[in-house]
């Protein structure tokens, strides 16, 4: 075992940003899925590529000061905390991590701890990046690294492992994944950097839309096993208003009462909570559907990265997509972070359906955050498999494919990816539970492929 204590700030590569494109699913036909799809089903849809050494760093990032405590493979079974002395923000109980299992994606909840497992294709390292935020003071925190062995730690193309001893919430997690540096291949793997994990519920980032002196803020996937689960209301039901008859508004959460004009208490414009103040004036206008910009986190500073000519905008869309199954935390009233802004989301779409509102979800697959090789910000997608996340052409330096005509420089994340995204939010209900998801081809799919 390693024990390293030293001031090791994850590094964050720059990037540039990304346009709004319209979506599009090709047939399985046009990507080989094959066998291999029905064998691995989720086992397809984790992962993005880094780049090895190539991406530019920013030496001077300092938004965690760390102290890291790196567990090798060997050691599973064992109480890895107590042998060095280790305690991470009180938590007096000894870590212990064992095999886990595949299944579920992301962080779970099994009889002897947390299961973490991250779908990897092509990696040939994975290590778990536990963070424990001093009380407090959330940028001063403790990080213990398990590097997980890839005879006892996968199944498949799925790393996981299990780790007893952990809070049931506030603890920050991510992963370091290393594989082939073969640029020409489609590989971006950089083990420098902490990657989020793409099946997170919760992400941990900037408390603030747009404060830019938030914005080097390291992401990591949180969990909250503590709270009750939502409590939806006995007499709780659906709409389910004939599409026909739909007057739909089209929204974006923050603008609609970000503005010192809605009248609204300031901790809540901007909100979800400021959102259903003002249902009463969406009825008046006879509205009975709204369809809601993205709600999950993404990155409105995207535009900020480096000087260009659109540097003193900023992206109040939401199309520059961190994460697909988190609510977007900054949306919270108050600067209350992702446990609020999961309970806040829940709450405004309670809200809607009780006054006979539709709620539609705007989930557009091809736009992340991490922009293109040009200037390249790895956040997670890339980082964990580039080349089963984004379409590649291999016949050109695998650059990033793109078909939606609006950005020469854009990314479309792969099919089998978008399936699997999809299925896995449907058989959740997300965090967006009860809300409508809405696709633009091949639904048909979703019956012949269908999983987790």
């Amino acid at each position: 075992m390693d024990s390293v204590g030293t001031n090791r700030p994850p590094l964050r590569p720059v990037a540039a940003a990304a346009t709004r494109r319209s979506a599009l699913l090709r047939p399985p036909s046009h990507l080989g899925l094959g066998n291999r799809f029905a064998e691995t089903k989720l086992g397809i849809a984790s992962g993005c590529g880094g780049g090895g050494g190539y991406f530019g760093k920013v030496q001077g990032f300092d938004a965690l000061r760390s102290t890291t405590t790196k567990v090798q493979s060997g050691k599973a079974g064992r109480s890895v905390t107590k042998e060095m002395g280790h305690t991470s923000s009180g938590n007096e109980v000894p870590l212990k991590y064992s095999s886990g299992k595949a299944f579920p994606l992301g962080v779970s909840q099994v009889d002897d701890g947390l299961n973490f497992a991250i779908f990897s294709q092509h990696a040939s390292s994975v290590t778990l990046c536990l963070n424990f935020p001093e009380r407090g003071n959330q940028d001063d925190v403790d990080i213990v690294e398990f590097a997980l062995d890839r005879q006892k730690n996968k199944t498949g193309d799925i790393w996981h492992v299990s780790v007893e001893g952990l809070p049931a919430s506030g603890v920050l997690y991510g992963y370091r994944i290393n594989g082939p540096q073969g640029w020409q291949q489609g590989h971006r793997f950089d083990d420098s950097v902490i990657l989020l994990d793409p099946y997170a519920k919760l992400v941990y980032g900037r408390k603030h839309f747009a404060v830019e002196k938030e914005k080097p803020s390291q992401l990591f996937g949180t969990y909250d096993f503590d709270s009750s689960p939502f409590d939806w209301g006995d007499n709780y039901k659906l709409p389910n208003l004939p599409e026909t008859d739909l007057v739909i508004y089209e929204m974006n959460v923050r603008a609609f009462t970000a503005d010192e004009s809605s009248r609204l208490a300031p901790a809540i414009r901007g909100s979800y909570l400021g959102v259903i103040d003002k249902i009463p004036h969406l009825l008046e206008l006879g509205v009975n559907a709204v369809e809601l910009l993205p709600v999950f986190e993404f990155d409105e500073l995207e535009l900020k990265r480096f000087p260009n000519p659109r540097d003193h905008m900023v992206n109040t869309w939401g199309y520059s997509t961190i994460n697909f199954f988190a609510p977007m935390s900054r949306y919270a009233s108050a600067g209350g972070g992702p446990v609020a802004a999961s309970k806040e989301l829940k709450q405004m779409v309670k809200a809607f359906h009780n006054s006979g509102i539709e709620v539609i979800l705007d989930v557009v697959y091809n736009h992340t955050n991490e922009a293109d090789d040009v200037n390249p910000y790895m956040t997670s997608f890339r980082g964990i498999d580039n080349k089963v996340y984004y379409m590649l052409d291999l016949n050109n330096s695998a650059q990033l494919l793109n078909f939606s005509g609006c950005d020469l420089h854009g990314m479309l994340l792969g099919f089998r990816v978008v399936l699997s995204f999809v299925t896995y939010g449907l058989s959740l209900a997300m965090v967006f539970i009860q809300a409508s998801l809405v696709t633009k081809q091949y639904m048909w799919l979703l019956t012949l492929y269908h999983g987790p």
